[in-house]
């Protein structure tokens, strides 16, 4: 990876932490995106630490925020001339019902929206860097998702767990359309399970009870390297070169949910985001 400019969401911690750190540790020049500048500088600095001949670059955004994506997007675009490979990373749960800045439900913002977004406005310089690679973290609970285009944003009736496997469902149906709209042009587009991993992932916002079972099951999760593994090996590996619209876990090719195959929803996913985004 020496040489080549990759940007990771998310990266402050937890899997997108271990994915920038792996990447570095490759000769990659990584930018971290975080939320909070000093979490995003420690990050670098221990980045740094590990692998000294590392570059490393630090971007705040929240992503929730429309105008956070863009201002981004365009603070990247200012910074690097070239982006080999953007890691779609970012990704929260919450037990109740939140609302953005923008006035849209949290989940479906930053676990979809913000990459949907984020990806279309870097995919000129994506083309322009040829070959060049998208790789969105999704989650096997993409099985359990169904996209409802009248409830999108969970107005009428909110669940945690339903919001969260709607929005990774949504990144699958997003990485298959992109790659559709992509065709034969140099830029790839593949997602991903990272497995069940040991973060502080859905903290802020727990389901009641799961303080209880986290302590019992914590011990039986992946550690965040292993679990940035298959994110790595899509951004990195010889192996991927040229394999696009396609499911990864454990670093193999995995069948997809029917759902997420289903091209007429994936144009209208497309579509109703491209309203959502507008601005």
């Amino acid at each position: 990876m020496t040489g080549r400019v990759v940007l990771v969401t998310g990266a402050t911690s937890g899997i997108g932490r271990a994915t920038a750190a792996g990447l570095a540790a490759l000769g990659a020049h990584v930018g971290i995106v975080g939320r909070d500048r000093d979490r995003a500088e420690a990050a670098a600095s221990a980045i740094q630490q590990a692998s000294p001949a590392a570059h490393t670059d630090v971007f705040v955004a929240d992503l929730s925020s429309q105008d956070h994506v863009r201002r981004l997007a365009a603070e990247v675009l200012g910074t690097y001339p070239r982006i080999d490979v953007l890691v779609n990373n970012v990704g929260g749960f919450w037990a109740t019902r939140h609302v953005t800045a923008d006035g849209l439900e949290r989940t479906f913002a930053v676990n979809h929206l913000a990459p949907f977004l984020l990806t279309t406005l870097l995919l000129e310089r994506l083309l322009a860097s040829r070959p060049a690679r998208v790789v969105t973290v999704s989650s096997g609970a993409h099985t359990q998702g169904r996209i409802d285009f009248q409830d999108l944003q969970g107005e009428r009736h909110y669940s945690g767990p339903h919001a969260y496997n709607q929005s990774k469902l949504a990144n699958l149906l997003f990485t298959y359309e992109l790659a559709r709209r992509l065709g034969s042009r140099p830029v790839t587009a593949n997602a991903l399970h990272p497995g069940m991993v040991r973060t502080g992932f859905g903290a802020e916002d727990q389901l009641a009870g799961w303080r209880i079972v986290a302590p019992l099951v914590r011990p039986f999760l992946r550690s965040p390297a292993r679990g940035a593994l298959t994110s790595i090996h899509l951004a990195a590996s010889p192996d991927v070169e040229g394999i696009t619209s396609t499911y990864f876990a454990g670093r193999r090719p995995k069948q997809s949910s029917t759902r997420s195959h289903d091209p007429a929803v994936a144009a209208r996913l497309w579509d109703v985001s491209t309203d959502l985004v507008r601005g």
